[in-house]
């Protein structure tokens, strides 16, 4: 397919793999590459050490392109960002925060660095700061979200910046990742899906729930306070939304108490299957997501849809 990603980072498809804490382990990530996509191995919060094995594991296991998502905001960000120099990682992402200081260490091994960003102002900032593209993505995602929606943000930004588009929140299937196109994106970033494949160690129990869920299953959390998170509905959500319509009521409200609920959460429900009270990210495209497949079928199966649909509407326009 002729896109500027493709050209730039030497995949065969126009589609990221997200890079989901505790979720983007070499396993799924190196899937993802020898697919012909964009596997990321997902840094989160974890030390160099865990992050070292994984990118270890996943080099020997392909030889095609992959990246590491850098959490800004982690405890380790130093020691990550020295990790992914020594081991010669190509591409990183990066999320929470500006990745501006590090940039000329990048810039200097070579790595394409692409940061995730939630509004306009930010996707300019990352083009000025020498980013080779940025992921757009829309509150439709799972996890840590931003307050605008895939459909208007990725058009505005496309507007706005020179570099690449890579569009992600709310794509699922090959339709989805068409309209990403129409909007100006050069490819798309997908998350939900690819936690249910076949090849990602989460739990049975987490991707029963993803697959089973309905388009009205997600809920956003910690609206007012904290940092918004989006995810499948269940006994941790109900009881962040109770602490937080305690907390309005409140002068002064004991913010600790949001974040002793999301502390570990999202490992109770990845590793060990928790579906009350851990956290099950999941983007509202949940409701699209229908069974267990490998990663080269979800590939494919979102490439050729999106063949033909924009083979059939570019068919049907040329009859009007």
């Amino acid at each position: 397919m002729n896109s500027k990603i493709v050209d730039l980072l030497g995949i065969e498809y126009p589609i990221f793999q997200g890079g989901m804490a505790w979720i983007a382990d070499a396993d799924l990530a190196g899937a993802v590459s020898r697919a012909g996509g964009l596997g990321l191995i997902g840094g989160g919060n974890a030390p160099k050490e865990v992050v070292q094995e994984q990118i270890r594991k996943i080099k020997a296991t392909t030889d095609k392109p992959f990246g590491v998502n850098i959490m800004l905001l982690s405890p380790f960000v130093e020691d990550i960002v020295d990790l992914v120099i020594e081991e010669g990682v190509k591409v990183v992402t990066t999320g929470a925060g500006n990745p501006s200081k590090y940039m000329s260490r990048f810039k200097e091994a070579n790595i394409k660095v692409i940061p995730v960003v939630p509004s306009v102002a930010l996707a300019l900032r990352m083009e000025k700061i020498g980013a080779d593209a940025v992921v757009v993505e829309g509150m439709e995602a799972g996890g840590h979200i931003g307050k605008l929606t895939t459909m208007t943000l990725v058009p505005q930004i496309v507007d706005a910046v020179n570099i690449p588009v890579i569009a992600a929140g709310g794509i699922a299937d090959g339709r989805g990742m068409a309209a990403a196109f129409m909007l100006g994106a050069e490819a798309v970033q997908v998350g939900t899906r690819f936690v249910v494949a076949k090849e990602s160690n989460a739990h049975q129990n987490y991707k029963n729930k993803i697959i089973k869920a309905r388009d009205i299953d997600t809920v956003v959390t910690s609206q007012h306070f904290g940092h918004p998170v989006r995810a499948l509905k269940n006994k941790l959500t109900r009881e962040f939304d109770k602490q937080e319509k305690a907390a309005l009521k409140e002068e002064n409200p004991d913010l600790e108490v949001f974040e002793e609920l999301g502390r570990g959460a999202l490992r109770l429900a990845v590793v060990d299957g928790d579906m009350d009270n851990g956290s099950v990210m999941a983007g509202q495209s949940a409701g699209l997501v229908k069974k267990e497949e490998t990663a080269s079928e979800i590939i494919q199966s979102l490439y050729s849809e999106c063949h033909e649909v924009i083979a059939k509407e570019a068919k049907r326009w040329a009859n009007i």
